[in-house]
């Protein structure tokens, strides 16, 4: 088989890539996550963070205290 057979074409089909913020492996320019290392690459596209629970529990005992002070 001839180079002049060989298709310089195929090259340009590729999608670009950019390297991860995070783990700085190469991933798909239009990505919204890494596949590698799991990490949104903007926060737009980031999952919605869930509350920790303690800071959950740490209102809840706040409005309970400040509700006994008030009722009693």
């Amino acid at each position: 088989m001839d180079n002049d057979d060989w298709d310089d074409d195929d090259a340009d089909d590729e999608e670009p890539t950019i390297p991860c913020p995070y783990c700085k492996r190469e991933i798909h320019e239009e990505s919204q996550r890494c596949p590698h290392c799991g990490s949104y690459i903007s926060e737009e596209d980031a999952a919605p963070a869930i509350k920790p629970w303690w800071i959950i529990i740490g209102v809840l005992l706040v409005l309970a205290v400040i509700y006994i002070w008030l009722a009693g």
